[in-house]
């Protein structure tokens, strides 16, 4: 798991606690990068891939640009999520956002009359376009996806 998370640079980790330390995510959960990244070096991988905490980075590489050792710990992070993904562990919102992308376009579909309405309401000009707004684009996102296999990935549920 160490090759595929950070090669030679997470073996560098020496635990000082800079990236724990300064992480906004962390400061308000029970996230601990650095705990992350130590059993990642210890091997845990089933512990590492299942541990929901592993999706509280919010990817704002604080970390990263603090850490004294150029571990790149939310590259590491990324990449351990992407191994956990593959073996099935992803958390049901995640999946669930994924899942409308594919089928709107979109993360967040807009119910595009009531929209509409709305923005008219408070002086504002009809819907801005979006990915839904153009069917082509959305077959493109969903031929991406099936050459990608990510619409298997996100399609299976998540453990």
């Amino acid at each position: 798991m160490i090759k595929k998370t950070g090669g030679p640079n997470i073996q560098s980790c020496f635990q000082c606690g800079t990236c724990s330390g300064s992480c906004p995510a962390g400061a308000r959960t029970n996230y601990l990068v650095r705990g992350i990244i130590r059993k990642a070096l210890l091997g845990l991988k089933e512990e590492v891939i299942s541990a929901p905490e592993l999706w509280y980075c919010t990817t704002c590489y604080t970390c990263t640009d603090r850490c004294p050792q150029d571990v790149k710990p939310t590259d590491v992070i990324k990449a351990i999520r992407n191994i956990a993904v593959a073996e099935g562990y992803m958390l049901e919102p995640h999946q669930k956002v994924a899942q409308k992308v594919l089928e709107a376009g979109h993360a967040v579909p807009l119910d595009k009359e009531s929209w509409s309405q709305l923005r008219e309401k408070v002086g504002l000009k009809p819907m801005p376009p979006n990915a839904s707004s153009h069917p082509e684009a959305v077959e493109e996102i969903l031929k991406m996806a099936k050459k990608s296999k990510f619409d298997r990935l996100v399609a299976e549920k998540g453990k």
